[in-house]
C-alpha cells in the first residue's frame, strides 16, 4: 500500500519484456521469488546498476565488464559460490539489451539466495541470478543535470566497514541508504549525504561525492566507508585526461559548505551538480565550470562521440559484437 503523501522522485519506466534468469530468457511477469526466500527475510543479495546509452552506433553498455566484475567480487565477499562467469554475464546483458529493442536502458543484475530452508544460515539456500532492464531516464531529474540539486547531511551514518562490507554492493547495505534517502525526501531535499563512523564525509544514499576547491577536485577515499563506484573511477580518469588535479582524501563536513563546487556521481545519477547543502549555497548556487567540463566529457564519452580513456563502451548492435557474444554465450553454456 502506497501513501498518497509519500514523496516520489522517479517516474514509471519502460520495461524490457524479458528477464535473463540462470542462463535463459523468461517473460518479465514470470520472474517470481518465493515469499519464504532467504533474500526477503535476511537481505542476502548482491547486485549492480549499469547504464546502456543511446549512440549513433546503437545502444552501448557503459563499463560492462567492470560492473560485472564488481558483482562477482560482491558475491565472493558474501561467500556466494556459483558457476556464473564474467563472460557469461556480460554476454547475457548484451543479448538482453538487443532482445529488448530499447535504445537506452538501465540494467540490473542481481544474485540472491532463494528458498531452501529456514533460518539465518544462508548456505542451504540455492542461488538465483537475474538480469532485468528498463529505460530509467535521469535518476534525479532532467533539470538536475544543469541546475543542480538541494541536499542535506543525513543524521544517519554510513556503515562501519567492519560491521558490513561496504565494498560489496549488497541489498542489505541499502536499508541504510533508504533511511538516508527517506529522511532527505520528507525534509524537502533531493538527496542526503552520509558521514562515516568518524564524522568524515562518506557518500550519498546511492552516489559518490566530489568536492571542488581552488581548481582541485577531491573525493573521499575507500576508508570513508564508500562503495568503489565505477562512475567515480571514470570521473577520476576524466579529470586526469583534462589535467584537473584530483586527490582522494578525508573530507570534513564543514568543507562541503565552503567548497566552490560539489557534485554526485553514480550509474543512476551520472554526474549531478549540488547547489545547496543544508540550505547553504555552494559556490554560485548552480553548476560550476569544472563540474560542467567533467560532465560534458562524460556525456560525450557515453554518447560515443569522444574516445574514452579505456574500453568503456560495449556496443550491442554490431557484427563484431554479435559474433563475440554468440561465441562467449555458447561457450559459457557448454
Amino acid at each position: 500500500m502506497f501513501s498518497k503523501d509519500a514523496p516520489k522522485d522517479v517516474k514509471t519506466p519502460r520495461i524490457a519484456a524479458e528477464v535473463w534468469h540462470n542462463g535463459e530468457f523468461i517473460k518479465w511477469d514470470e520472474a517470481r521469488v518465493h515469499v519464504m526466500a532467504h533474500v526477503l527475510h535476511y537481505g542476502s543479495s548482491v547486485f549492480e546498476g549499469i547504464r546502456c546509452y543511446k549512440t549513433a552506433r546503437g545502444p552501448a553498455v557503459f563499463r560492462l565488464r567492470e560492473h560485472m566484475r564488481r558483482l562477482l567480487n560482491s558475491a565472493k565477499i558474501y561467500r556466494m559460490d556459483h558457476d556464473w562467469t564474467l563472460d557469461e554475464l556480460c554476454a547475457a546483458s548484451v543479448d538482453l539489451v538487443r532482445r529488448s529493442e530499447l535504445e537506452q536502458c538501465y540494467l540490473r543484475p542481481i544474485i540472491f539466495r532463494g528458498f531452501g530452508t529456514f533460518g539465518v544460515n544462508p548456505f542451504p539456500n540455492p542461488l538465483e541470478c537475474y538480469i532485468g532492464a528498463w529505460d530509467w531516464g535521469k535518476y534525479l531529474g532532467e533539470e538536475a543535470i544543469e541546475h543542480g540539486i538541494d541536499v542535506c547531511v543525513s543524521s544517519w551514518n554510513r556503515l562501519s566497514p567492519n560491521s558490513m562490507p561496504v565494498m560489496a554492493k549488497s541489498g542489505a547495505n541499502y536499508m541504510n541508504s533508504q533511511l538516508i534517502k527517506m529522511e532527505a525526501l520528507v525534509n524537502g531535499f533531493a538527496e542526503g549525504i552520509a558521514l562515516d563512523d568518524r564524522g568524515f564525509v562518506s557518500e550519498g544514499s546511492g552516489e559518490n561525492i566530489f568536492l571542488v576547491h581552488d581548481g582541485k577536485v577531491m573525493t573521499p577515499p575507500l576508508s570513508s566507508s564508500i562503495l568503489p563506484g565505477i562512475t567515480r573511477d571514470s570521473v577520476i580518469e576524466i579529470c586526469r585526461e583534462l589535467e584537473i588535479p584530483v586527490v582522494e582524501q578525508g573530507i570534513q563536513r564543514a568543507a562541503l559548505y565552503v567548497s566552490d563546487e560539489l557534485f554526485f556521481t553514480g550509474t543512476a545519477a551520472e554526474v549531478t551538480p549540488i547547489r545547496t547543502v543544508d540550505r547553504i549555497t555552494i559556490g554560485d548556487g548552480r553548476r560550476g565550470k569544472i563540474t560542467e567540463r567533467i560532465q560534458q566529457r562524460f556525456f560525450e564519452i557515453t554518447a560515443g562521440t569522444r574516445p574514452a580513456p579505456g574500453n568503456w563502451l560495449t556496443y550491442v548492435r554490431t557484427e563484431e559484437t554479435d559474433e563475440k557474444v554468440s561465441v562467449n554465450y555458447a561457450a559459457a553454456m557448454d
